[in-house]
């Protein structure tokens, strides 16, 4: 009487899975490293960044899937760039934001930060949403770089809006006095 596996079978398929197994475990580090340190593809949800990105917030439920650099993300910032944080207020949350003032600039807050005019600390940048919805640094203050975890580099759906971020078009806000340069 033939048992279940009698014929071969059984040992030669555990031996091609645990082949398959190990070709694809052997990567997972690298893949792992790879959404770390270099770069991580992530969904944008929410208004605050409306309408750069996800401009069909109000209309869809159509949400913008970005590229997200991770490559020494607290290096060389500059206004207008988008990045991702850890939130202040909850290191749990992700959130995405302009940077509109670097270390040493004097920015025009808005309600409802408690100040007409806040300073730029060392090490710091003030960041806004583009849409009206948006928790920043006007609820928040100046976020540490220590908390920036990556840049928004490109969008990558929906296709029709995909392409490299061009955040350098959005550099300028009006109330911000840059800092001197030493």
């Amino acid at each position: 009487m033939a048992r279940w596996g009698s014929a071969g079978k059984t040992p030669r398929f555990l031996g091609q899975f645990s082949g398959y197994l190990f070709r694809y475990a052997t990567w997972l580090p690298v893949l792992i490293a790879f959404n770390s340190y270099v770069a991580q593809v992530t969904w944008i949800r929410g208004p605050s960044m409306y309408p750069f990105l996800n401009p069909h917030y109000n209309e869809s439920l159509r949400k913008d899937l970005c590229l997200v650099s991770k490559w020494s993300p607290h290096r060389n910032l500059e206004r207008g760039m988008i990045v991702v944080f850890r939130s202040p207020e909850n290191p749990h949350v992700t959130v995405v934001k302009r940077i509109v003032g670097l270390e040493g600039d004097v920015v025009r807050t808005k309600p409802p930060y408690p100040y007409e005019h806040a300073k730029v600390d060392v090490g710091h940048v003030w960041v806004e949403g583009d849409g009206d919805k948006t928790k920043d640094s006007n609820h928040y203050g100046p976020v540490s770089t220590g908390l920036i975890t990556g840049r928004i580099t490109h969008i990558l759906t929906p296709l029709e809006r995909a392409g490299r971020v061009r955040w350098w078009e959005h550099a300028e806000r009006e109330g911000v006095q840059e800092a001197q340069a030493s």
